[in-house]
């Protein structure tokens, strides 16, 4: 069964404490936070995101699944790692040289984080290759960066078919999560390319009941 990895990004701040106490109660898997600078994607959410990362910090104990969409991937891995996440990802096109990579995985990994990496919908699968020993989860985005709400782009269940098989075939443990686009109508889609966790934004707040809602989207995986 594929794990909800559920995105607060488009939680509305005035009903912040009882959206996110509803989400947990609807037995979701992880809180999935979605860091972005303004720089790396258009939209800014690092205020909103470290808000609400404080605010999981006090009133949750599921895992917290921070995502990094941004230019200065060190800083806010270290801004991040204050609030204890149970995973920090970062976006592989934000850096350039592959000593670069080695260096913030190290980082991630001294403030007893689990790492992750995550490509475009453009990057090819293969440019992770070469990291995957090192790191604990590839995310593969299913949509362009730096939006909610967006259609699932159906070439991204390739890409995840052949990442789950290169694992397989070397024997890895990398967890695959899939984010963008993911609702009721495309879970069952990426879960059979070979997810294991999907991030779900919209797909459950813009339904009427979380709990449902999350019994249905696992079912059909």
């Amino acid at each position: 069964m594929v794990e909800i990895s559920a995105s607060v990004l488009d939680v509305k701040e005035e009903e912040a404490t009882k959206i996110l106490y509803n989400l947990e109660v609807a037995k979701i898997d992880y809180f999935h936070i979605d860091v972005m600078d303004g720089k790396f994607v258009e939209k800014n959410t690092v205020e909103k995101m470290n808000e609400y990362g404080n605010l999981l910090k006090q009133i949750t104990t599921l895992p917290l699944d921070v995502h990094l969409m941004v230019e200065d991937v060190e800083t806010y891995v270290k801004l991040y790692s204050t609030i204890e996440p149970n995973i920090i990802t970062f976006q592989l096109e934000a850096i350039q040289e592959k000593e670069k990579v080695y260096k913030i995985i190290e980082l991630i990994k001294s403030n007893n984080c689990k790492v992750g990496i995550a490509i475009k919908p453009g990057t090819d699968v293969k440019e992770l290759y070469e990291f995957l020993p090192y790191i604990n989860m590839a995310l593969i985005m299913t949509v362009e960066p730096g939006k909610g709400g967006q259609t699932l782009i159906p070439e991204t269940l390739r890409k995840i078919k052949i990442l789950k098989e290169y694992i397989k075939q070397k024997n890895l443990d990398t967890f695959i999560e899939a984010d963008g686009g993911i609702n009721e109508n495309t879970i069952e889609e990426v879960a059979n390319a070979g997810i294991d966790i999907a991030v779900v934004g919209n797909g459950i707040l813009k339904t009427e009941n979380y709990k449902e809602t999350v019994r249905r989207l696992k079912s059909l995986t």
